[in-house]
């Protein structure tokens, strides 16, 4: 049995937004998810890609992925890392293909001398919760996640 973790390609766009809903539909947040493979074509394999993604393999079958972007802490003056998702197939959970994605990122943090590796969990996801505690990971429960879309969006954005 062998995991690796590859680069996804643009073949990988449907199996992506298939991880995508299966993560939304764990996180309860189905209604929401309606990125289409050509939002991943675009935005992960365009001329200037912004975001990124890794694709986890077990025995050569895909099981999870990560996507990611870079930030910056204006306090370091460094980049950092933000998982956007990461999402293990649920057979697959318990092998270690979640802890080895983390790992990934860590590495590719540590590599490129970034300050910072984040995300978000949602509180109620108690494994993930312990699962990311047993990685290291620090919950921030001072900070108040901030998000305006819709028409909220539109109103603010307008001239």
């Amino acid at each position: 049995m062998t995991l690796t973790i590859r680069s996804a390609t643009p073949d990988d766009a449907a199996l992506i937004i298939h991880f995508i809903a299966a993560l939304a539909e764990y996180e309860k947040l189905a209604h929401e998810a309606v990125a289409s493979e050509a939002d991943i074509v675009r935005d992960l394999f365009g001329a200037d890609p912004k975001v990124f993604c890794e694709i986890a393999e077990w025995d050569g079958r895909p099981v999870g992925f990560t996507l990611w972007f870079y930030t910056y802490s204006t306090f370091q003056g460094r980049h950092g890392i933000w998982l956007e998702d990461l999402f293990v197939e649920p057979e697959a959970r318990g092998l270690g293909v979640g802890k080895a994605l983390l790992i990934n990122l860590a590495q590719r943090c540590v590599r490129e001398g970034l300050g910072r590796f984040e995300w978000w969990v949602l509180d109620w996801n108690e494994p993930s919760i312990e699962f990311y505690k047993s990685q290291g990971g620090v919950m921030q429960d001072e900070w108040t996640k901030v998000r305006v879309d819709g028409d909220a969006l539109a109103r603010l954005g307008s001239p």
